[in-house]
């Protein structure tokens, strides 16, 4: 492959890594707002189930990004890298700003979850499609003995998009009252898509195929059945399932542990306030994102594997302690309350029930707001939301941020990893499938195994019942770690382009 010029691959990364980053937007707009949508979608009588459900949903668009990689691999790997994630592109941002707009459960009842779901499930496909045909292009573009820093630019749009819908939460919550966020405003940021994806569809219809599936394509060397050679063949098959169990899976779960679980972590089991959450989340992942480009480009120079294996046995052993500092850091039991009356306020609603709000202070700039609803005698909810102080907001940053670190080394060389693995007529179905059985099915089932793992400790009155949420990625990383140890080579060349 001949020298491609900086301003050409420029071109190439700046075009898909902001049609990539969109559709993570997008698809990680639900999980950022899990807490309101449980509230909206489904029914309000029990909070914790509603929430369960709400995080089964978001794990549901994970479960069939597979389907999507096959079906929109297959058209990849047969018509083009290009056309294939302009397709995508559309999918995931019209079920996006339709998700914006289903009415609440209240409204149209039990027809609200199954719209919602079905829209998720598109999202998953689209998805499914999207990120092997990004990776994919950028690769067969990007110059020889360069692959894992060109390629590590697609790796940050994941963290990106999740940072961008993160502040543009933040934004609409600032531009609101509390009310009008809780009754409408938690739309806007599905309606925004619309836009982004608008623009990024204009960006994308400019661009070229890739020069090396448009060379295979005149030699007629394109693949006419590629789920076929890529699954039926013995040889093929076997790289397909060891970058699943020697990479994908393991990174798949170090991802969803470093975001998205240490988010539903915090608002759900820690009870922080939702906004500061996003804020010290944003922070710690726009500290951490640059350093995918790094770990990138240190795979061109030591290659791939250690650098994965790496971030995974530091994940594993971590894990549990870092979890039990952020616990402790906000934990109210360990703080002195201002021995002061608490001033409680008492709401009574027309259905009956009242809601009392008790609030308390600390002695070190805590602050705790209880809320308990009284739906009848034998049937009480109680809510908390924790204001933390300045320097344990700190404090949790750094700790996110380091679970970060952990992501950008098993994540920032993976998208030159799997392109290496396979030939250019199979490459986009070939990477995809195990890419996205790691990250959608191990990863993206995180949240809901390990909440309820969490809910179900606590229930049965362990201490520690906040980390038996650590155990599934520990031991689906340390699975991993084991496998692609022995049978993964470190290489970082490519010899398929």
């Amino acid at each position: 492959m001949s020298k491609t010029s900086t301003k050409g691959i420029w071109k190439v990364i700046s075009a898909s890594s902001m049609g990539t980053m969109i559709e993570w937007y997008d698809f990680y707009i639900f999980g950022s707002l899990a807490v309101v949508i449980s509230t909206k979608f489904f029914p309000s009588d029990n909070p914790t189930a509603a929430f369960l459900s709400t995080l089964a949903t978001f794990a549901a668009g994970f479960v069939v990004r597979p389907f999507g990689a096959l079906f929109f691999g297959r058209l990849g790997d047969i018509i083009g890298r290009k056309y294939t994630f302009m397709a995508t592109l559309l999918l995931m941002g019209g079920s996006t700003f339709l998700i914006g707009c289903i009415p609440s459960y209240e409204t149209i009842g039990f027809l609200a979850p199954i719209l919602v779901l079905i829209l998720r499930l598109l999202q998953g496909l689209a998805l499914g499609g999207e990120y092997g045909g990004a990776a994919t292009y950028v690769a067969e573009h990007a110059p020889a003995g360069e692959k894992g820093y060109w390629t590590s630019w697609i790796q940050t749009t994941a963290t990106v998009g999740l940072f961008i819908s993160l502040m543009v939460i933040l934004a609409t919550k600032s531009v609101l009252s509390a009310e009008a966020f809780d009754l409408w405003g938690w739309r806007i940021p599905f309606w925004v898509s619309i836009a982004m994806v608008g623009v990024s569809y204009l960006i994308r219809k400019n661009m070229d195929e890739s020069p090396v599936f448009a060379k295979a394509k005149k030699e007629g060397t394109t693949s006419t059945n590629p789920l076929k050679e890529s699954f039926g063949n013995r040889y093929n098959l076997k790289f397909v399932l060891l970058a699943l169990f020697g990479a994908t899976m393991g990174q798949g779960v170090v991802w969803y542990t470093g975001q998205f679980y240490a988010m539903s972590f915090m608002k759900t089991v820690m009870n922080i306030d939702s906004s500061q959450v996003d804020e010290l989340l944003g922070i710690a992942l726009l500290i951490g994102t640059p350093f995918f480009i790094v770990f990138g480009w240190l795979s061109d120079k030591v290659g791939r594997k250690y650098i994965m294996m790496l971030g995974m046995l530091l994940a594993i052993f971590s894990y549990r302690p870092i979890y039990k500092m952020m616990y402790d850091t906000t934990d109210i039991s360990k703080k002195t309350e201002i021995l002061e009356t608490p001033r409680i306020t008492t709401e009574n609603k027309t259905n009956g029930s009242s809601i009392t709000i008790t609030e308390k202070k600390y002695t070190d700039g805590t602050s705790v707001v209880e809320k308990k609803t009284y739906l009848d005698k034998k049937d009480t909810q109680t809510n908390l939301s924790i204001v933390i102080n300045s320097s344990d907001k700190w404090t949790l940053t750094f700790l996110v941020f380091i679970q970060v670190l952990f992501v950008t080394m098993v994540y920032g060389p993976i998208a030159a990893f799997l392109v290496e693995m396979f030939p250019t007529k199979i490459r986009y179905t070939s990477m995809s499938l195990p890419y996205h059985v790691g990250n959608g099915i191990f990863g993206g089932l995180l949240p809901a195994i390990s909440t309820y793992f969490v809910s179900h400790a606590k229930t049965a009155g362990k201490a520690d019942f906040y980390l038996d949420g650590l155990w599934y990625p520990i031991i689906i990383a340390g699975i991993c770690f084991v496998i692609g140890m022995i049978y993964i080579e470190n290489k970082n060349k490519i010899t398929h382009l």
